[in-house]
């Protein structure tokens, strides 16, 4: 392993970066259930989701999880030296413990747990993320991040 990537590592191991706040308003909910076909009631109908415990919209869980690429991009965190590409590997975990009311605003906490050369020149990063909603104790969200780098 490169000298520099193994400092990269020990650097980055245990950081967390933290995105800006994100309004999930009903115009990005529904453009969500526009492009996924997912027009469930809670998502898009103001008046029938005030109606339930809700009391109004929220937004769908693979919304706040596709967010997760945006909000990540907006931290200030250093690229791999001699990276070529980082792809999706997935997750571990993931927990919807709070829906997200349309009209808050969430951000997103990212914890680096593990980064590992698992092949030469490809390594395996976990990552915990939380992600927030603002003025609420419990967050909306927590997973297990899961990312390879191709240097």
């Amino acid at each position: 392993m490169d000298g520099q990537v193994a400092e990269f590592i020990r650097e980055e191991v245990g950081k967390s970066y933290v995105s800006d706040w994100l309004l999930v308003d009903q115009e990005l909910i529904d453009k969500f259930a526009d492009t996924t076909r997912d027009w469930m009631f809670l998502h898009v109908d103001p008046e029938k989701a005030a109606q339930t415990e809700f009391g109004g919209t929220i937004a769908h869980g693979f919304l706040l999880l596709s967010l997760l690429a945006p909000l990540r991009s907006e931290t200030p965190r250093p690229t791999m030296p001699g990276l070529r590409v980082g792809l999706n590997y997935g997750f571990e975990r993931i927990r919807f413990i709070n829906p997200v009311r349309s009209g808050s605003r969430i951000r997103a906490v990212f914890s680096i747990d593990k980064l590992e050369e698992v092949s030469p020149g490809r390594f395996r990063e976990d990552m915990g993320v939380t992600i927030e909603i603002e003025g609420q104790e419990r967050p909306a969200v927590v997973a297990n991040w899961l990312t390879m780098y191709l240097l």
